[in-house]
Parts: structure tokens; C-alpha cells; sequence
């Protein structure tokens, strides 16, 4: 049974001797929603947590920003040799689905427009490589993917098909024995249960995310609801398993508040009292389509459904407009929503800014 209240314990900065010791305290409930998230795959692949970045929090783009910065000054110390630089001027991005893709396509943008320009040193060493084991954007349609693959080859960026066998400090090895040394190395290959997931006993959809029943309940507790990138459907609903997509996260989320406030309404708001209450239609997932940027004011949009539906799909610059409008539709508030428009706007006319704090 899961245990009443939730044992909770503050975070703080252990690394930091002043830091203060960790605040242990309990935290009971009526409902108890498990929306924690997951973490980068990593395929048990010795090396990468100790030397790549991975693309799943704020402070993973500020280390990349600073680590390519730093790479950049690096790479005109007087008698640096030409293999050095070379090594630390090349960024690798691992993993072809949209979030790689979108980084490749963005950081080949700012070499060209803004680094070309301030480094001008660094023309001729400079470069992007992305490592895919299988089909760069293999959700997309066909036609979609052969359009990416051919602008990002045109922006600059080389696409390797291989599989990483091994990363260490300076390089990287595949599995036919090529070593592809890098000074940035980016870790883009999806996601999977963290630890904190993994040690719940709750019975587990496959890959090993929490098992949710139609109603996005635990079925094995009372009380006890998951969604988002942590969750899945259980074998024995018979549904497919969940993309780990913000817009099913989004989905879930409004569809379990209804779900509660309707619980509330009957009285079933308290704990133990919704047992036998009727839950009314169960969640069902409708994909909306996918985008993806490929950079130089260029995307993709797949509206179908999946695979194997038929639909609309574009891609292009009225593809990129699209995407950007959707972005700044999902972003929370109008406040946050000029400040992103704003930012668009100042690096669309002065280049972003390379200046390393």
C-alpha cells in the first residue's frame, strides 16, 4: 500500500559546505497526483552523465551556452595546435528526433550569423555533427524527413548514421570502432523513468513508467493518479503506450482536474470516499500533429493523427510561422508571451548575444 502521508525532504545545494542539511517533513492528502517527469535515456552507455549535456532543464542550455563560449576562447589561445581546435570547436548532437534536429538546425544558425562574425578564426574548424541511430524525425512523414535531411546537410550540419558504443572525456566511439572527438557533446535521445519512479511500488507500463488504468488512476491504491512523462497505460487496457509529448502531458492535466472538481462536487473530494463513484468517460489521447524547426526560418508540420493516417504536412517558411505561432500560444501568460516576442524580435534584428558572464 502507499504509504499515508508522502515523506518529503527539501532540496538544497549539497555541493555548497554552508549549505543547510535537508528539511525532512510529511505531507498527507485526499488525491495524490505523481507528475515528476522523467529523465534522459542514457541506454546504460558508459561515460555519458559524467561528459555530455543533456536538453531537459534550464541549467542544461546554460551550461551548453557557456561551454560552447568557453570552447570558442579556448580555440585562439596562441599555439593551440590545429587538431585541438578542431576538437574543441566540434559540437556533436546524439539522437535524430525533433529535439535534436531542432538544436542542430538552431546551432548551425548561430555559427553562421553570429559566431562567423565575432570568431572569425574559427571559420574553417567550426562544425556540427548528429548521430542517429536509425531515421532522423522517424514520426515524421517522409517526404518531411527527407526535407530536413537535406536542409540541415545544406546549413552545414553532418549527419552520421552510427550507434555510440562509448563516450569518454574527449571523444566518442560508435560501434563499428570510429572515434568522433568533440569539445561539446549533446545528449538528445528521449526519455525514460528516474529513479524516484523506479523505486515505487506501483505495477509499471512497459518501459517502466508508472501503470495507469483509462482514468489515469493507479489501479493498485486509492487516491492515486500519474500523468505526464511518468506514466503510461497499464498492458491490461489494451491501449497503446503514451508519446512522452507535452501535449499529452497538457491533455492529462486538464482532463484530471475536471475529473477531480467533478469528484469534489459528489463528495467524493475526501480520501477513501470516490471508491465506488462512477469516473464518467475515460481519458482519450488524440495526437494533434507534430513540428519541428529545421533553423534558417524553416520547419516541418505533420498534422496526422500517426504514422499511418493520412493528413496534412508541410514544410518550409509558412511552416516555421506556424510553429513559431503555436509556441507563443502555449507559452502561460501574456507577459511571458512578450518577453519571448520581444527576444524574437531583438535577435531577428541585432544577432543573439555571444558574450560569456
Amino acid at each position: 500500500m502507499w504509504p499515508f502521508p508522502v515523506n518529503c525532504e527539501t532540496v538544497t545545494d549539497g555541493g555548497n559546505s554552508d549549505s543547510l542539511e535537508p528539511w525532512k517533513f510529511n505531507v498527507a492528502y485526499d488525491k495524490l497526483i505523481i507528475a515528476s517527469g522523467a529523465e534522459a535515456s542514457t541506454f546504460g552507455i558508459k561515460g555519458v552523465k559524467e561528459h555530455a549535456t543533456f536538453l531537459r532543464e534550464v541549467h542544461h542550455a546554460q551550461e551548453i551556452r557557456r561551454r560552447l563560449l568557453l570552447n570558442l576562447m579556448l580555440s585562439d589561445v596562441p599555439g593551440i595546435s590545429v587538431e585541438e581546435k578542431s576538437r574543441l570547436l566540434h559540437c556533436v548532437v546524439i539522437g535524430g528526433g525533433p529535439t535534436g534536429v531542432e538544436f542542430s538546425g538552431e546551432l548551425s544558425d548561430f555559427i553562421i550569423n553570429d559566431v562567423h562574425e565575432r570568431y572569425s578564426h574559427v571559420k574553417d574548424h567550426i562544425r556540427v555533427t548528429l548521430i542517429e541511430a536509425n531515421e532522423i524525425l522517424s514520426s515524421f512523414d517522409v517526404r518531411l524527413r527527407q526535407y530536413a535531411t537535406n536542409h540541415l546537410i545544406k546549413s552545414g550540419v553532418r549527419l552520421v548514421h552510427g550507434v555510440v558504443k562509448d563516450v569518454e572525456p574527449h571523444k566518442i566511439v560508435l560501434n563499428d570502432g570510429t572515434e568522433v572527438p568533440y569539445g561539446l557533446l549533446v545528449w538528445s535521445t528521449g526519455v525514460g523513468p528516474s529513479p524516484f519512479i523506479r523505486s515505487l511500488e506501483f505495477p509499471k507500463a512497459p518501459g517502466g513508467r508508472i501503470g495507469v488504468d483509462d482514468w489515469l488512476r493507479v489501479p493498485s491504491v486509492k487516491d492515486v493518479f500519474s500523468i505526464g512523462d511518468c506514466s503510461g497505460y497499464l498492458e491490461s487496457t489494451g491501449k497503446p503506450p503514451l508519446p512522452a509529448l507535452a501535449q499529452v502531458a497538457e491533455r492529462q492535466g486538464k482532463y484530471l482536474a475536471a475529473l477531480l472538481n467533478r469528484i469534489g462536487k459528489e463528495g467524493g473530494g475526501y480520501a477513501n470516499q470516490a471508491a465506488d463513484m462512477k469516473l464518467g468517460e475515460p481519458f482519450v489521447y488524440k495526437h494533434l500533429g507534430s513540428m519541428a524547426t529545421v533553423g534558417r526560418y524553416k520547419a516541418l508540420v505533420d498534422l496526422r493523427q500517426s504514422k499511418e493516417a493520412k493528413g496534412l504536412s508541410l514544410a518550409g517558411f509558412v511552416s516555421w510561422f506556424i510553429w513559431r505561432s503555436a509556441y507563443l500560444t502555449r507559452v502561460i501568460s501574456w507577459r511571458n508571451r512578450f518577453y519571448v516576442a520581444v527576444n524574437w524580435l531583438t535577435t531577428l534584428l541585432f544577432g543573439r548575444d555571444i558574450t560569456r558572464i
